[in-house]
């Protein structure tokens, strides 16, 4: 994953494009700035959608314009897509880390760089990998806040008890992307 962003276009404003698509685990909503991917949304009904799109204009200062044919969000698509036939176990996108900071920045960066596709990690040891040990619960509010899960792969993030622990998009979400990569048995519906 490309996490860099061009320093010619940083600290100007960003120009939000966003579209809706369907997956195996229902609606996503994805918003792209010229920097990268920066929100991915699960259940993207009208109501998620219109949330996820006021605060992306808030935090960038326009109104984000929906695109479903947008250049900047083709990519992210095809790989998204990818991911769900079971194709593509590596995202490759560039992302814009804009709507997360400090610590959560670098807890979901290790995330996204060294928890590879079809394994798991505890909280706590990712707590440690970012030389914050002990800090389990404060690595559960990251994945909580995570703007670009699936592609942040905070469904691999697990109780050290064997438990699959919380879930932003719920728990049989992560049961099925957990269960797309080979690490849970694919669960009844």
């Amino acid at each position: 994953m490309n996490t860099n962003r061009d320093p010619q276009t940083a600290g100007r404003p960003f120009d939000v494009e966003w579209t809706v698509v369907g997956s195996d685990i229902g609606p996503l909503l994805l918003a792209a700035t010229g920097q990268g991917l920066v929100k991915v949304a699960f259940h993207a009904d009208a109501t998620v959608r219109d949330k996820a799109v006021a605060r992306l204009a808030d935090r960038f200062g326009g109104e984000p314009a929906e695109a479903p044919g947008s250049p900047r969000l083709a990519e992210p698509i095809r790989q998204l897509a990818a991911y769900f036939a079971g194709e593509l176990h590596e995202f490759t996108l560039d992302l814009d880390w804009t709507l997360i900071s400090g610590f959560n920045r670098a807890v979901l960066r290790e995330l996204a760089t060294g928890v590879p596709y079809g394994s798991v990690v505890g909280y706590g040891d990712l707590a440690s990998r970012v030389g914050q040990p002990g800090a389990a619960q404060a690595v559960g509010m990251a994945m909580g806040a995570n703007p670009l899960p699936v592609v942040v792969p905070c469904h691999r993030v697990v109780e050290s008890d064997g438990g699959i622990g919380g879930f932003g998009g719920g728990l049989e979400t992560k049961r099925r992307l957990l269960a797309l990569e080979g690490v849970l048995p694919e669960p009844l519906f």
